[in-house]
């Protein structure tokens, strides 16, 4: 069965988040598409991830690029997995989709938004009737993630 992540964002927007995140998945060696709500959304994410850091970047590209099948990072504004990553997020109301072909699904979602919650609450239902193994992480005061469920 897939692993299926839900990160509740509360004290932290996804632009503080995501970029962490997608750093430990590449020091694991994994290969990751990030689906976002709109085309817009991966523009704004794909200038985040050049500039997140001073010294350092996050090495990805769109799925419009020609290369795409080779980076270790693609955004993408739909469903598809231009280089075969075995990791998917969805981020900015995008669905979290099928779990076949993954072994980790991660939803991030707004916790102050209450359709993003909505939403977020109806995966969760979707991929535990489906027998997944998914976990609920929420921010503490101090940032750090703690696992609720």
């Amino acid at each position: 069965m897939t692993e299926v992540l839900f990160y509740h964002l509360q004290q932290q927007p996804l632009e503080s988040v995501l970029p962490p995140l997608l750093e430990k998945c590449l020091e694991r060696g994994w290969r990751v598409v990030v689906e976002a709500g709109s085309p817009e959304r991966c523009d704004s994410l794909d200038a985040l991830l050049w500039t997140f850091r001073e010294e350092s970047f996050l090495p990805h590209g769109t799925w419009r690029d020609p290369n795409a099948a080779i980076q270790p990072i693609v955004l993408t504004a739909d469903a598809a997995n231009p280089n075969g990553a075995r990791v998917r997020f969805a981020v900015d109301g995008a669905d979290i989709g099928s779990a076949e072909g993954y072994d980790r699904l991660v939803l991030l979602f707004n916790g102050n938004d209450p359709e993003s919650l909505d939403t977020a609450r109806a995966a969760w239902r979707r991929v535990k009737g489906e027998g997944h193994d998914a976990t609920y992480w929420q921010q503490s005061g101090n940032g750090r993630w703690e696992k609720r469920a």
